[in-house]
């Protein structure tokens, strides 16, 4: 997995690049959870993501959960078809914020 993080005004948009397993969701929470302690807005783009596994979408889920308390959303954006058939097969897409 490698990622690029954009900034604009309060919103930082993350894109992650490759597979997303549990060998990197410990790299992937060090770059997103920062941000969102940080009160800050965060996209996260998907659209290079190859592979997601349940690790990747944990972490999804508890960006989302730390949003929520800090008072800021992240929103999913631009999720390649492999990504959102696991989303859609988990039926997250009723809990997480996806464009």
């Amino acid at each position: 997995m490698t990622y690029k993080i954009s900034e604009n005004a309060n919103i930082s948009t993350v894109f992650l690049d490759g597979e997303i397993d549990m060998d990197v969701t410990e790299k992937a929470k060090e770059i997103i959870f920062p941000l969102v302690e940080a009160g800050k807005e965060v996209h996260i783009n998907l659209k290079d993501v190859s592979y997601m596994d349940s690790s990747g979408i944990s972490v999804l889920i508890e960006s989302h959960q730390k949003a929520l308390e800090k008072g800021t959303k992240v929103i999913i954006k631009e999720i390649s078809k492999s990504v959102l058939k696991v989303i859609m097969m988990a039926k997250l897409e009723q809990i997480l914020n996806l464009e």
